[in-house]
């Protein structure tokens, strides 16, 4: 297999393409075309919309719905039937509308393409379609110019590249032709240009190696269309509770209909029975809060700057045990910022007193710092509002300390310049009679020859330069991009502006971590939540800005992951805090590790390479500001501030989400056990105790306005003091079986003991016995309900919304007993003696409620 083109000469590349520097014929151009297709991502095999809306449905759970439904036709309860086809159609189409924005992911990444490419054909230089280019072609590249195809360099001119979409790196890459090391990373490879990325400045020539989906680009599109969907712990949660249900309604419907006909129910009657049984046992509500439930979370969350793309991914977040963090700009600022100045052993933390939006009052400076930031304003090409991101931030350390950049340029006018290159790696500019240079600390020191003191120019000793070395070293050590500055007085012709220069000082430069972010690295670490930096940054830069936050400094680069096998790379994982200089392959390897030893990941990132990694990750979260567009329909959820700290409140909110789903879930089935228990029992003795329209009105006021109102729930106790939830266990997991088993047989014990008593006797159901089972019922499930939330360690009266809805119901179960109504619901008006029994079931029932409660809470714990 040939050496990768990053690695060989450039003259060696062209032979292997046969092609020219003057660029390929267009009859050869046109042959090659049909050979490799054209410069394109393919469209992967993406769904129909009409296959996205279908797979909604595609749910345990929702099958049983609409078989519940089927039957409740069957049995004459057309509005039960309508009720839960509406629930399951509305939550059908919420999920499309999520679900069909999500498959503009590819998409997207067509849209990196550049548009047109100037190409050498024929010996001249023309403009053509990008999607014409093919492998052997030689492009021309400007500043401003998106690179149209993956490339090798056969010329480079101060040329400078934006690859932080691609490779993760922070500023932009000086590139030339010169070939680099084997081995040599994606992010490091400078000899080499890569199809969508942004050309900053300089010029450059490069021979066309790879097209379409052959290209780096590529490669991340074929990844997407072979990525399929994760699940979320709560969808296979409800589809194992729907499988549950499905055949435990199977099993009580053929035990209770044979029962019923054996104790004399005539055969009409028992069929309704036993579907109604069935109903009942279905939480036909569940989908409804649910989604209620998440999508007053997505609501919230919005507020809080996280946009949820995909409705369950709220939830999931409570699950997360580890967080797989990009660096530049979620975990820093974003952007290039001068953090020390240094001039002749003096050193000025220059933001020591600023902060994060720049206000504050900056450090005092001397003099000689204060030329070194003139310096930096004058030899420079870029403004505060747009250019390089160096040179920017130069400026801005120029303006914050008082100094006018446009009336300084005015003052002090240019008169001649030596623009920067990576040959050269300085720049110099000429004001009349002074010069200034900026650039590479050893290329500024070698052409110094004396150093700026408080006595003025003295002789650049041995000793000094040493100590300046050792400066350099220091900065470096600490991730800081240094620059130095040097001057000279009376340069004549600026192309001997560098000889004899005065050594004043160095900068150093560093995209600083967001003040915030460490006390929220510190709080998702108390939650029992692991952070791992994971970034295309070099090993330098990262574990320094990890030791800053105290991420720890554990660190393992990308060769090295790339070197491991699976196994190895599972083993070490767990112990690595810093993932450095990684490629879009190494990201989704380190995420799928962490899977395969059982961890719920958040991965984040905000460019081209991270897709892949957001797609298969358990939540993807994608940066809104600095994100592309294909790292945003990648992902579940979109920081709308680039900013950790909004990761953590996300992470917060989902777990208070999952707490208020777990509420509604263990109260649900504490009614329905409850319900299938009693007529089940009460059908061994041949009694018909809760009919069918009274069992699906139980439904209907537990089901609805209190189930919904629980999604309000503000959230339980310190939901972050607490290690993440276990996915392997469940919403039904020890804790609500105790409970639903617990609570289900006091309310079935409580309420046949009150069959018994009110029968006295009676060889069948009286009016009166039902009445008071089935208004007995609706009380103890809104006693049950409070006792619920007490144990998720949720104030009572912490939700208005809840009082509204409780009230509502008892409203509505009295307008059933007290209004003409009542004849379809085979009830009768209850007296206050009645009332008393009633109160004296409840006040037995909700201390043994507690005491179940708190049991279950001691044993689970």
């Amino acid at each position: 297999m040939p050496d990768p083109p990053h690695e060989v000469p450039s003259d060696r590349v062209l032979d292997r393409l046969e092609s020219r520097p003057d660029g390929l014929s267009s009859e050869e151009a046109r042959r090659r075309r049909e050979e490799y297709g054209e410069n394109d991502i393919v469209r992967g095999g993406g769904r129909s919309p009409l296959s996205i809306f279908l797979a909604q449905f595609d749910s345990v759970l929702i099958w049983v719905l609409l078989a519940a439904a089927g039957l409740s036709v069957w049995a004459g309860q057309a509005v039960d039937a309508i009720l839960i086809t509406v629930i399951v159609v509305a939550n059908g189409i919420f999920g499309f509308v999520q679900d069909y924005r999500a498959e503009r992911s590819l998409e997207s990444l067509r849209e990196l393409a550049a548009p047109t490419a100037t190409v050498r054909r024929d010996g001249e230089a023309i403009d053509v379609d990008a999607t014409a280019l093919v492998p052997g072609d030689v492009v021309v590249l400007r500043g401003g110019d998106v690179v149209p195809a993956d490339g090798r360099l056969l010329d480079a001119t101060d040329l400078e590249v934006d690859e932080a979409a691609l490779t993760g790196e922070s500023v932009p890459v000086s590139k030339s032709s010169t070939a680099v090391e084997a081995g040599t990373p994606l992010a490091d490879r400078t000899s080499m240009v890569y199809k969508g990325t942004n050309v900053t400045r300089g010029k450059g020539v490069a021979v066309v190696t790879d097209t379409g989906m052959e290209t780096e680009v590529g490669d991340i599109a074929r990844e997407l269309a072979a990525t399929e969907e994760t699940r979320t712990p709560l969808q296979d949660e409800l589809d194992d509770l729907g499988r549950t249900l499905g055949v435990g309604i199977l099993v009580l419907s053929a035990l209770v209909a044979p029962l019923l006909l054996l104790r004399g129910t005539d055969a009409i009657q028992a069929a309704l029975t036993a579907v109604s049984l069935a109903v009942a046992a279905i939480p036909e509500g569940l989908p409804a809060v649910v989604t209620l439930t998440l999508a007053l979370g997505v609501r919230a969350m919005s507020a809080e700057n996280a946009l949820v793309r995909r409705l369950p991914a709220v939830e999931a977040l409570g699950a997360v045990d580890v967080v797989c963090t990009d660096k530049t700009g979620t975990l820093t600022r974003g952007q290039m910022t001068v953090s020390r100045l240094w001039t002749n052993d003096s050193v000025v933390d220059v933001d020591a007193e600023h902060d994060e939006d720049g206000t504050g009052d900056a450090a005092q400076v001397s003099d000689r710092e204060e030329l070194l930031l003139r310096i930096g304003a004058l030899c420079n090409d870029s403004t505060l509002e747009d250019g390089d991101p160096t040179e920017q931030a130069l400026l801005e350390a120029a303006d914050r300390h008082g100094l006018d950049i446009d009336g300084l340029r005015a003052e002090t006018p240019r008169t001649g310049e030596v623009p920067f290159s990576s040959e050269r790696k300085w720049m110099g500019t000429v004001h009349d009679d002074v010069g200034y240079v900026k650039g590479a600390p050893e290329v500024v020191l070698e052409h110094s020859d004396r150093i700026l003191t408080d006595d003025g120019p003295k002789p650049l000793t041995d000793d000094r330069r040493d100590r300046i070395k050792a400066i350099v070293r220091e900065f470096g050590d600490d991730a800081l991009r240094v620059l130095a500055m040097a001057s000279r007085e009376d340069p004549g012709d600026a192309d001997d502006l560098a000889d004899g220069l005065t050594f004043v000082g160095l900068t150093g430069m560093i995209d600083p971590p967001r003040e915030e972010v460490a006390d929220a690295i510190a709080a998702t670490t108390r939650a029992g939540i692991d952070v791992k930096m994971v970034t295309g940054d070099n090993v330098r830069t990262a574990r320094a800005i990890a030791d800053s936050l105290g991420l720890g400094t554990a660190v393992l680069e990308g060769r090295e992951v790339g070197e491991m096998d699976d196994e190895t790379l599972r083993d070490r994982v767990e112990s690595i805090d810093v993932f450095a200089r990684t490629s879009p392959e190494h990201k989704v390897r380190i995420l799928r590790a962490l899977q395969a030893r059982d961890h719920d990941v958040a991965m984040t990132g905000d460019g081209v390479n991270d897709a892949p990694a957001l797609k298969n990750a358990d939540v993807g979260v994608a940066m809104g500001i600095r994100g592309t567009d294909v790292a945003r329909q990648a992902s579940d959820i979109v920081l709308l501030d680039d900013d950790y700290a909004t990761i953590e409140r996300a992470v917060e909110r989902g777990r208070a989400i999952f707490d208020n789903i777990w509420k509604f879930v263990a109260y649900l089935l504490s009614a329905n056990v409850a319900e299938v228990a009693i007529v089940f029992l009460a059908s061994l003795y041949g009694y018909l105790i809760l009919p069918a329209v009274q069992l699906l009105w139980i439904n209907l006021l537990t089901d609805g306005l209190p189930a919904l109102a629980l999604g309000a729930d503000p959230k339980s106790g310190e939901v972050m003091d607490r290690p993440p939830r276990d996915p392997d266990r469940g919403i039904i997991g020890r804790q609500m079986l105790g409970l639903i088993g617990g609570m289900g047989a006091v309310t079935t014990v409580a309420l046949l003991a009150l069959m018994w008593y009110t029968l006295e006797g009676a060889p069948a159901v009286t009016t009166y016995t039902m009445t008071m089972v089935f208004t007995g019922f609706v009380f103890l499930e809104l006693v049950g309900l409070y006792v619920i939330r007490w144990l998720r360690d949720t104030p009572t009266l912490s939700n208005p919304w809840l009082a509204v809805a409780v009230a509502a119901s008892i409203v509505l179960q009295l307008a059933v007993l007290y209004t003409p109504i009542n004849r379809y619901f085979g009830t009768i008006p209850l007296d206050l003696a009645d009332w008393g029994l009633i109160g004296v079931v409840l006040a037995i029932c909700l201390p043994a409620y507690v005491a179940i409660g708190v049991l279950v809470r001691r044993l689970d714990r």
